[in-house]
């Protein structure tokens, strides 16, 4: 049974702000998320030569990256966050890389929308504030998104495909 309390809102856009349609990954991402997550994630779907430009801008590489978050601690990185009810706070930001993620996709074996739940998984867990490249972590992100892939039916994760 659903929480009544639970307040867990996503959106996912083309990056310059308009609705994008990606049946079920919304509703998945809202399933298989930590029962404590309460808040409003964007989810951008990118070219791959603007993640590259944010990966450039955010992160100082200048290279097209799978996957990027951006934690609500600062403005909205990505176009199209519709603000949050009254009350009610964004969780953040995340954009991936379409092309990309088809190539990985393809790599793995599995379908475009499977990659954009690996995608979309990984970036929530680093909104919520796990980082599996900081030494202080030990395996914690690795350990939760493998239990919440398991929830989610995925068989791997982004994670294990870099160990």
């Amino acid at each position: 049974m659903a929480d009544p309390d639970r307040w867990f809102e996503v959106t996912i856009t083309d990056g310059a702000g308009r609705r994008v349609r990606v049946p079920g990954l919304a509703a998945w991402l809202r399933r298989v998320a930590p029962p404590t997550v309460r808040g409003a994630v964007a989810i951008a779907l990118v070219s791959d030569a603007r993640i590259r430009a944010l990966n450039r801008a955010y992160r100082g590489k200048d290279t097209a990256t799978d996957v990027l978050s951006f934690p609500t601690d600062d403005e909205p990185r990505i176009p199209g966050r519709r603000p949050p009810a009254a009350g009610r706070r964004p969780v953040g930001d995340i954009a991936i890389a379409t092309g990309v993620a088809r190539r990985q996709a393809r790599a793995e074996g599995h379908s475009y929308a499977t990659e954009l739940k690996v995608l979309a998984l990984h970036g929530l867990l680093h909104l919520l504030g796990y980082d599996h490249d900081d030494p202080g972590d030990a395996g914690r992100m690795a350990r939760v998104e493998r239990r919440l892939r398991a929830r989610g039916g995925l068989s791997s994760g982004l994670i294990e495909r870099t160990s």
